[in-house]
């Protein structure tokens, strides 16, 4: 886009995207959404140095409290035919995918007030309620409310129960091993998730939905079970999961990213889990091979978040940090929250000590010193 397409997609001056660009000016919050959205990117990707807009997040988060908390009694007001909530869901779906999360914190609270209001008369809605407290259950997860977050778990599992559809209550499984990830519990999280298994209709088939879920169970079971230290029941669900893996395409899957390259990314997840002597194939899988850029993005900067701490491990210091800027740049909301990028770049600077410039300004850019 030239400067003035962006700035009548935006409804901006281009005399202000000028300015903007030339860093005179900087944009108020409603022209950065504007402009954000005529890009079709979330607003803190516009952003540089230590500029943030995490602000936006942790406000919304009071709003949130405030629409759970009356969900049983809530207020009166106009609800959207479903083409048009099935159309938002689906956006919010796919913002979480993509860890675009100060635009969901925009949305959520009124998103989730309609739809709870909506629930009330329609039951039909109940899907979309689980999808979209799943969106506002990985903001506050990844920005660290941890009580707010098992709180929307709990209504996902409530919401799901509504619909009878055995792979919905199999998918928010799947989510709900976040506590167990949360208090490092992680036999009662692979326990959690055999339940799970033992709840699905023995019909696995050739229905690639109920492939996709089951295998996305088996996938994480693998990452519980490694976390564990527990290495034979992580070795059988990693197997069980690229089994199923090569019997789908790579998809979303009940909101749940599903297939052979999914399962190559957790299992680097699972090597950095174990530890030695499993660290050695996964490094040598990250010589060969990225994930496509089809893959989401949170999980796409994951795959390089957890390539890091191996590559760190074993002592390839500039490796690890090339890694880690890599997933900044596919999603840097997620790669700010996680808390191994942050511990990860402290190394870094303990071990480099006459630090380069470009790993200062990525300590600047998470706030560490």
């Amino acid at each position: 886009m030239t400067q003035a397409d962006l700035a009548h997609a935006a409804s901006v001056s281009l005399s202000m995207i000028r300015k903007l660009e030339q860093g005179v000016r900087k944009p108020s919050d409603d022209m950065l959404d504007a402009i954000a959205a005529a890009l079709n990117v979330d607003p803190s990707r516009l952003l540089d140095g230590t500029d943030r807009r995490d602000g936006r997040v942790h406000d919304s988060i009071p709003l949130l409290r405030k629409v759970i908390t009356t969900c049983d009694f809530p207020n009166d007001g106009p609800v959207r035919p479903l083409p048009q909530l099935q159309a938002a869901v689906d956006e919010a779906v796919r913002w979480r995918l993509e860890a675009q999360y100060v635009r969901l914190s925009h949305v959520l609270p009124d998103l989730l007030t309609e739809l709870i209001r909506g629930l009330q008369t329609a039951s039909n809605l109940a899907p979309l309620l689980v999808a979209a407290y799943r969106a506002a259950d990985a903001v506050a997860f990844k920005y660290g409310y941890l009580d707010l977050s098992a709180r929307l778990i709990d209504l996902m599992c409530d919401a799901s129960a509504l619909t009878e559809d055995p792979l919905l209550a199999a998918s928010t499984g799947y989510v709900r091993t976040e506590i167990f990830f949360a208090t490092n519990t992680y036999r009662a999280g692979l326990r959690a998730l055999e339940s799970e298994f033992a709840r699905l209709p023995a019909r696995e088939g050739k229905d690639p939905q109920h492939l996709g879920v089951l295998g996305a169970l088996h996938m994480r079971a693998a990452v519980v079970a490694a976390r564990g230290g527990q290495t034979e029941a992580t070795l059988s669900h990693l197997g069980e999961a690229r089994r199923l893996g090569d019997a789908v395409r790579e998809g979303i899957y009940y909101g749940t990213a599903f297939g052979p390259d999914s399962v190559r990314i957790h299992e680097v997840s699972v090597a950095v889990s174990l530890g030695d002597p499993h660290l050695g194939p996964a490094l040598d899988l990250a010589k060969t091979w990225t994930p496509p850029a089809g893959i989401p993005a949170e999980r796409r900067s994951g795959f390089f978040i957890e390539l890091a701490r191996a590559q760190l491990w074993a002592g390839m210091r500039d490796a690890a940090f090339e890694s880690l800027r890599a997933a900044r740049l596919i999603a840097p909301q997620h790669t700010r929250e996680h808390r191994w990028v942050r511990e990860d770049i402290e190394t870094l600077l303990r071990l480099n000590r006459a630090s380069s410039g470009a790993l200062a300004g990525f300590a600047d850019w998470l706030g560490v010193t």
